[in-house]
Order: structure tokens, then sequence, then C-alpha cells
């Protein structure tokens, strides 16, 4: 069932678990997410990235997720993530996607909260949740490059900036980036209790992918209610169709492999997560 972001985010505070937002740009990957989704009785959230747009539009992307999301059996957020250009996200509010993210974390806070006020606004009219950022997740590299590239969320802006803007979730930065991690992220976890503390707004953590098990639920018992994912998948796809290649293998044959993998990947970050059996 299609459900908005705040629907599905709505006890993960009190309940001490969180959502997977699972990026997704193939039928196989998105298969393999609602699959495991579906096995776990977990929520989940499914959608692609602005940067992932060269591979399909929007639309096209709509075309194939909402329906899927709209049949499944547990709820289902379909989210744009990192939309940084506010007319694609305008359109995929129009599209029917049930959570945008409109990504101004690179402004000054003034105008971050300006833009995401008027964004709010409308996502809201349509029934559709919006996701925020403030401070800046780096990217990938080293992990003195990672911190280097952070502007880490402080908790008194934190709490300002969610009552100001009216977002439904709020992207923070705690020292992970974007991307395939070169060594061991540096995490900052008394930054992520501090604005737990002070902020009631659910709380995002963005470049989740080269995080550890111990990592996550240190993040979970410290206050995240989401958790975006895509590396790990799309490598773990990709791994799959290089495994089962063969000169006599096309991609149909392929297909049933890439799903299933992405469905066992998936399945072990929604335990790590404690999402399963919150459906």
């Amino acid at each position: 069932m299609l459900v908005d972001l705040k629907t599905i985010l709505a006890d993960t505070r009190e309940k001490h678990y969180a959502v997977g937002l699972f990026n997704c740009v193939t039928l196989e990957m998105t298969k393999g997410i609602l699959a495991a989704a579906e096995e776990l009785h977990s929520p989940v959230i499914i959608g692609p990235a602005e940067s992932l747009l060269p591979g399909a539009s929007l639309a096209e992307y709509a075309d194939m997720m909402l329906g899927m999301a709209r049949r499944a059996g547990v709820p289902v957020a379909l989210h744009f993530d990192h939309g940084f250009t506010p007319e694609l996200v305008e359109e995929a509010i129009r599209l029917g996607f049930s959570s945008v993210m409109y990504d101004c974390s690179m402004l000054p806070f003034e105008e971050n909260v300006r833009r995401t006020r008027e964004m709010t606004a409308k996502a809201h009219a349509a029934g559709c949740s919006l996701e925020a950022e403030i401070g800046h997740v780096g990217s990938n590299g080293s992990a003195e490059e990672a911190v280097a590239k952070t502007i880490y969320t402080q908790p008194q802006d934190a709490l300002r900036f969610a009552a100001e803007s009216g977002c439904d979730a709020l992207a923070v930065a705690i020292g992970t980036a974007h991307g395939v991690y070169a060594e061991k992220p540096v995490l900052n976890l008394d930054c992520l209790a501090s604005i737990a503390g002070a902020c009631s707004t659910p709380l995002v953590l963005h470049g989740g992918s080269g995080l550890s098990d111990d990592d996550f639920r240190a993040c979970v018992a410290g206050g995240i209610s989401k958790i975006n994912i895509f590396t790990h998948n799309n490598l773990t796809a990709a791994r799959a169709a290089h495994t089962h290649f063969t000169e006599s293998v096309g991609a149909f044959e392929l297909m049933p492999f890439i799903t299933e993998a992405v469905k066992h990947e998936t399945m072990h970050h929604m335990r790590v997560f404690g999402s399963d059996g919150k459906a």
C-alpha cells in the first residue's frame, strides 16, 4: 500500500527502529526490495534520486514503481531522493510520489528554510511528505576527506529549521558520506544524540552504505528514523549479473538472480534497522 513518509516514520522513534530508503533504478531491484519487505513484514521506502535520472525519467520511474507500491501488502513510500532542482521536485509531486526530498543544504541557513518552507506547502497540498537536509553530508573518499567536507548539523539549528520549514523528516550530517568509502567513516554519535534530544522531527541518515551493522544499530538507538541505502544494492545487483552471465545467458535469464540477490541484501539491512515485523 502506498503511504507518505510522515506516516511510515510515525512511530520509529518511539519503537526504536528505522525504515530503509532503498534507492532503486531497475525492475529487478525494485522487485527484490519489495519482496524483502513482504517477506519480513517491514515498511519500506523506494525510489530514485535526481542523480539517478540519467537512467530513466521521473515519469518512467513513476510508471514502474507507483503500481508496484500500491499493490504491496506492506506500507511503501515512493520517494524522490536528493532533489536539488525545484522543477523536478514539483514534477515528482505531480506524478504521485508520496514523498520528496528538497535538498537546499548547500545554501545559507535562512535561504534553505525559505525554499524548504515554500516546497513543503506545495507537497502538503498534494498529500505528499517532504524531507529536507541541514548541514551537509560529505562525498566519498577517505574518512578524513569525508569529515573535512561535512558541515555538521547543530542541534539548535535542527530544532529551528524543522519548526520554521514544516518539513516531515530532516537529514542530518554526523560524519557519513555518499558512495563507496575508501576508509571507515567517523561517526559523531554525541552530535546525533544532541540533535535527537532537541528535535522531535524524524531524523534521516544519508550515506549509509559504508557503515557496519553496529554503526547502524548505534544510529538507530541514537534517534535515526530513516536510513538511505543505494551503493550496497547497486553493487549486489551488478555482482549477481556478473556471476551468472555466460555467452549463452541473456538479460532475461539474469533477472531472477538479480532480484533474489537484492532481496537478500535488503532483508539483511531491514533486520539490522529493526523494521522487520513493523508493518
